[in-house]
Order: C-alpha cells, then sequence, then structure tokens
C-alpha cells in the first residue's frame, strides 16, 4: 500500500473517531437532559426531615450526575459550532460547565454528606438547606453561601446566553437553542431547589 493509501485510511479514522465522540456528546447531553427531569420531577422540599429519605438521595445522586454528564454533553455541542457561536457561545459555554461543576459538588455533598450528618449536626444541615430557600444560617458556612448564590446567576446566564449563540449559529437546530434561552429565563419559576418549605414543613 502506498503512502497516500495510508494518510487516507489514517484521515478516515481519525473522522470516524471524531465522530463517535460527537454523538457520545450528545447521548451524554441527553442524559443530563434526563436527570433534570428527573431532579424536577421527584426533588423534595428543603427540610432536615427530607435528607434521610432514599428519595432525597438518589434525586441528588441524579443531579451529581447530570452536572458530569451536561460537562460532556456541553463540550460536545460547543465544539460542533465553535467556530460560528462566537464569543457569545464561549461566554455561555464556559459560565454554563462552571453552573454544572458547581452543582456536581453540591448535589454529592446533599446526596453522600448530609444525610449522615443529620444527626451528627442537624445544625449544620438545617444551615445548609437554609442556603436553597434563603433562611440565614445559624452556623459558619463559610464560602459555600456566596457560591450558591454565583450558581444562581450562572444557571440563568450561561444556558441564555449558549441558547442564543446556538440559535445565531445556525449549525445545530435552532429550536434547541431558542428553548434553552427561554428555559434558562424560567429558571426562577422551574428549579425545585428555590421552593421554600411551609411552617409546618419546616417545623
Amino acid at each position: 500500500m502506498n503512502t497516500k493509501g495510508k494518510t487516507s485510511i489514517k484521515a478516515n479514522k481519525t473522522k470516524m473517531t471524531a465522530s463517535a465522540l460527537m454523538r457520545l456528546a450528545g447521548v451524554s447531553a441527553l442524559l443530563a437532559g434526563v436527570c433534570f427531569i428527573i431532579i424536577g420531577m421527584f426533588h423534595q422540599v428543603n427540610v432536615p426531615s427530607s435528607v434521610t429519605t432514599p428519595t432525597w438521595v438518589n434525586v441528588h445522586i441524579a443531579a451529581t450526575a447530570l452536572g458530569y454528564f451536561g460537562l460532556f454533553g456541553m463540550a460536545g455541542l460547543y465544539a460542533r459550532q465553535v467556530e460560528a457561536s462566537g464569543w457569545l457561545g464561549l461566554a455561555g459555554f464556559v459560565l454554563f460547565t462552571v453552573w454544572m461543576t458547581l452543582i456536581s459538588g453540591f448535589s454529592f455533598v446533599e446526596a453522600f454528606v448530609l444525610p449522615h450528618l443529620a444527626t451528627a449536626s442537624p445544625a449544620f444541615v438545617e444551615g445548609a438547606l437554609g442556603m436553597f430557600t434563603g433562611v440565614p444560617s445559624e452556623v459558619d458556612l463559610g464560602a459555600l453561601p456566596t457560591l450558591w448564590n454565583l450558581s444562581g446567576l450562572l444557571i440563568i446566564l450561561g444556558p441564555l446566553l449558549f441558547g442564543i449563540a446556538t440559535f445565531r449559529a445556525r449549525v445545530l437546530p435552532r429550536w434547541a437553542g431558542g428553548l434553552l434561552a427561554l428555559a434558562a429565563v424560567l429558571v426562577p419559576l422551574l428549579d425545585p431547589r428555590n421552593v421554600k418549605p411551609e411552617p409546618s414543613q419546616a417545623a
């Protein structure tokens, strides 16, 4: 086989690998979306009595998985339209992925740490849950409340900018970009973690 033939085969293999990675990224983004639906359907009210239930643990495992699947999925979506999406796409990508990284950390703690502290340190658990509902904590949580408030801004700006960039780039379906931007605007209404407990539930 001549050199030209070998080069051609190598190029085809590279192309197939890139195509396979792009498909995997698409599947990953889809799984992240499924995780988000699960969270929306089953997330309980942020009260200490919820923390030790299996539903709480499973929902926050899904939230942790959302971050990991979402990071890979977003990398693929951005790579697919990196040139056409411009600086707006880059800004949306960075903000969105930072949010996913933060939310994975918070969700991991909620799934695997808070249930074990519910009895040993109820004040810490109550203070941690207070971050999500706006109730002041009696325990010093350090930078955690600031990071949580920052994540609330990122989940709006990241998808909004990336959705607009996707809509303008015309590489991926424009309706998907528009839907993502719309969802970002509705985040404050849709996020189940921001639901404040009723007085009877908080007691």
